[in-house]
């Protein structure tokens, strides 16, 4: 499917950032796991742990925070460092902010529209 820009010229969907793409393939979860990275900044795993249960209001075990991690390490939203020797430090990457912007942009565009 294609759309036609402002200039005239088709655009197709594979057009689309890398960053679009991504984006559109996480799940909430690690929608909202780049939400606290955003909003509190750099933290260690269990910390994040800790934001996500205030806000969902349950527990989030192990085997479902750091898998989730790794898979946004693995896209380039996130990046792993060392706090310490035994500790891992979360910090959004660059590609994150934007994907995080583009996503601000899109939602707030949609609650205008429906408005």
């Amino acid at each position: 499917m294609s759309e036609t820009e402002s200039a005239g010229t088709a655009r197709n969907d594979t057009d689309e950032s890398p960053n679009q793409k991504r984006l559109a393939d996480l799940s909430a979860f690690q929608r909202d796991i780049l939400w606290a990275l955003s909003h509190y900044g750099p933290m260690k795993g269990l910390a994040i742990k800790a934001r996500l249960q205030d806000y969902y209001g349950e527990n989030i075990n192990h085997g479902q925070l750091y898998p989730n991690l790794d898979e946004l390490v693995d896209r380039d939203l996130v990046d792993k460092g060392k706090q310490d020797q035994r500790t891992n430090e979360y910090t959004l990457t660059a590609d994150g902010k934007q994907a995080l912007s583009r996503r601000r942009t899109w939602t707030e565009t949609a609650e205008v529209v429906q408005a």
